[in-house]
């Protein structure tokens, strides 16, 4: 079972990775920019990814992987139910988002 504890430890493992509330979620930010926020009671996580990224995740599993609403999803922010989601794909797609925003590529907003 994915718990707030086990995604907080995947988040900070990456280089330069702090925590900071976010309204009434957690976010994880690199140099200031957040790459992804946990709604652990809402059991979601929402991460940012680049759009072909966002299309491959939300392609494979509609009903648990989708585009946030609006603007967000169009930057690339996508939301994964993590309840009813292997760790190896949350561990990837992390991973995607924080790449993306560690190396500046985020030609989404």
């Amino acid at each position: 079972m994915i718990t707030a504890a086990w995604i907080e430890s995947v988040c900070l493992d990456f280089e330069g990775v702090t925590e900071h509330p976010h309204f009434d979620k957690k976010a994880f930010k690199f140099k200031n920019r957040i790459f992804a926020t946990l709604d652990f009671e809402r059991g979601k996580l929402s991460i940012k990814l680049s759009e072909i990224d966002q299309s491959v995740f939300c392609d494979f599993q509609p009903e648990k992987i989708y585009r946030a609403n609006g603007a967000w999803g169009k930057q690339g922010w996508t939301i994964f139910a993590f309840n009813t989601l292997k760790s190896a794909m949350l561990i990837d797609a992390l991973t995607l988002g924080y790449v993306m925003i560690s190396q500046n590529k985020n030609k989404l907003s």
